[in-house]
């Protein structure tokens, strides 16, 4: 009765961050924007109508693909979009990456990397950071691999790695593809769109999730030479023609048009990124020097995992990672002045009990 078991893919799942409810609640655990998209995102949406709704998106999104050319500076051809950068970059797996030899991610960073390759069977090696949680651009020449992926700015570290260091390894792996997953490059990141003239073999991927506040419509995005994007789009039309709604669609357009507030929000999170750097250092906590939404964030005497469930019983979430390297940090998604206030706070009680009950 149970004979199908043993046919059954079996993975290990990406586990997401938790999605509480309630409005007290504040939400520091999956690097969602604290500020709403562009006004004009709201309007285009109570446009939609029933012939909208009733009929099929265009197979190749042509109306947000070229909206996103346009920004860059680059021809249609050169763009595919998917349903959040998730879907973009598992496409990616599954068209670039082959074996017999692995595909080289780092061994901190993006944990759905593992899932992917697990899920399509394609053989893969982590590569350690070094002793400050940085990528060394030398780890990724001249091994033999399948391809290559990073995040830049890698996550959870939030530390980012210069151009020429991204254009050491994309020269030194000319037969290869690799792929730079900028999902947080808007916070203070060097993209790599700039090298994409210059190396036929690069792909860029990002995200409207995090500093265009869309998580909850999903659009993402590749960037590359025509040669690639055909591969990309070989494959999506052969597993679903149709993967983003009209919805999702026009809100992108719509979030594209407003490069003044799209600055705005960027500038008010960086800032208060900065002022929260200060903070907790001040509480004790040490951490990487972020160039993202978050920060990692450790203290020097109580565990990340006591705080983590404290805060929690407060309803103030953020991310913990019982991953060695990290299984004593923190990542800490940058919100409002208002809720890092709170956190701030909560962290000073919290510490201020801790380390008096060590006395």
């Amino acid at each position: 009765m149970s004979g199908w078991k043993e046919r059954v893919r079996k993975v290990t799942p990406y586990v997401p961050g938790e999605q509480p409810s309630g409005r007290d609640v504040i939400k520091l655990n999956t690097n969602e924007n604290p500020y709403p998209p562009a006004p004009g995102v709201a309007r285009a949406l109570r446009e939609i109508g029933g012939d909208d709704l009733r009929r099929y998106p265009a197979p190749d999104i042509a109306p947000l693909t070229g909206r996103i050319a346009e920004r860059y500076g680059l021809d249609a051809d050169r763009v595919f979009v998917g349903v959040g950068s998730d879907d973009v970059l598992s496409m990616c797996f599954l068209t670039f990456f082959r074996g017999p030899e692995p595909l080289l991610f780092p061994e901190i960073t993006y944990s759905f990397y593992s899932t992917w390759a697990e899920v399509y069977g394609i053989p893969y090696e982590r590569i350690p950071l070094n002793d400050r949680l940085e990528i060394d651009p030398a780890d990724y020449c001249g091994r033999s691999c399948s391809g290559i992926i990073f995040a830049n700015p890698n996550a959870p570290t939030g530390l980012s790695l210069g151009l020429s260091a991204v254009e050491k390894i994309a020269a030194s792996n000319p037969d290869r593809v690799v792929i730079v997953d900028e999902a947080y490059v808007d916070f203070g990141g060097d993209s790599a769109v700039c090298l994409l003239d210059k190396y036929e073999n690069l792909l860029v991927v990002q995200t409207f999730s995090k500093s265009r506040s869309l998580a909850g419509m999903r659009i993402g995005y590749a960037l590359g030479s025509r040669a690639l994007i055909r591969c990309l789009n070989d494959v999506k039309f052969s597993v679903n023609s149709y993967t983003m709604n009209r919805a999702a669609i026009g809100a992108g357009c719509a979030a594209l048009e407003d490069e003044a507030y799209f600055e705005e929000c960027l500038s008010k999170i960086v800032s208060t990124r900065e002022r929260a750097k200060e903070a907790l250092a001040s509480l004790g906590f040490s951490f990487p020097d972020s160039r993202t939404n978050f920060i990692l964030a450790s203290h020097r005497s109580v565990p990340a995992s006591k705080l983590y469930e404290r805060l929690k019983e407060e309803e103030i979430y953020v991310r913990y990672f019982n991953t060695p390297g990290i299984d004593n940090c923190l990542r800490i998604t940058v919100g409002t002045d208002a809720e890092m206030d709170a956190l701030f706070a909560a962290l000073r009680r919290m510490i201020t009990e801790e380390e008096a009950q060590k006395r």
